[in-house]
Parts: structure tokens; sequence; C-alpha cells
């Protein structure tokens, strides 16, 4: 089964907790034991598993903006003046895969799905396809 699912963001750079979302889809496929497949197709977006806590978000994002920041002069800004983001998704991912069992994603105590936007505000799509196996 495959869902679509559209994320409005808010920001230029933000974190989103996709977990309640992605649940709720693997609770409408019915799928008891199997995997969720969450991907973005967008080249300036990504997906992290981790701890949805604010202080650590906050961190990841001053993170990306140290070590990646905008305006360094990169020659893809010549463009669209969106390289730090391209750059910053690369080093992340495209997509999970996370099994589900007995109906629930098999996430750890503290970790979440965390959608990043990197070049906001917009209107993103995320897929999830869940497979029972």
């Amino acid at each position: 089964m495959l869902f679509e699912i559209e994320i409005p963001t808010r920001e230029e750079f933000e974190l989103i907790d996709v977990t309640p979302i992605i649940e709720e889809k693997v609770r409408e496929s019915g799928t008891k034991d199997g995997i969720a497949v969450i991907f973005t197709r967008h080249t300036t977006t990504a997906l992290l598993i981790n701890e949805n806590e604010s202080g650590l978000l906050e961190d990841v994002k001053e993170f990306f903006e140290s070590f990646i920041p905008k305006g360094k002069g990169y020659r893809h800004d010549r463009i669209d003046s969106n390289a730090h983001s391209h750059l910053r998704s690369i080093i992340l991912n495209p997509s999970l895969t996370i099994p589900i069992k007995d109906g629930r994603l098999l996430l750890g105590t503290w970790q979440s799905v965390i959608f990043a936007e990197l070049d906001g505000p917009r209107r993103r799509k995320l897929f999830v396809k869940i497979c029972e196996c």
C-alpha cells in the first residue's frame, strides 16, 4: 500500500517529527508484520531517525548551518541560491526503512522519524510504502 502525504513547511530550515503520520498510515494499512519505506523525492529535503528533543533539533540545525553555511559562494548558487540545501541533503537520506511488528513501527524508545526541510517554506510530499512480509 502506497500513501502520499503532503507536508507544508513554514521555515527555510525546519525539522518536523512525522512519526505520528507514519504510524497512522501503518494502522490504516492493517499491516501486522512488515516494513515501512518512507521516501522524499525532493532534492532539498531529507529524512533522519533520532530523538525529537528541542535542544537536539536546534543542535542539528546549528551543526548544518556551520558545517555547510548558506552563501559560501557555491557554484550552484548562480542558478537558484540554494546550493547549501542540496549539499546538506546529500549528507542525510532521502529514504528510510523501518520494520513493523505487531502493527507498530519498530522504533526505539527515543527514536522518531524526522523530516528535514532544507529549502522552505514549501509544500512537500512524503511517500510511505507499507509492505506485509
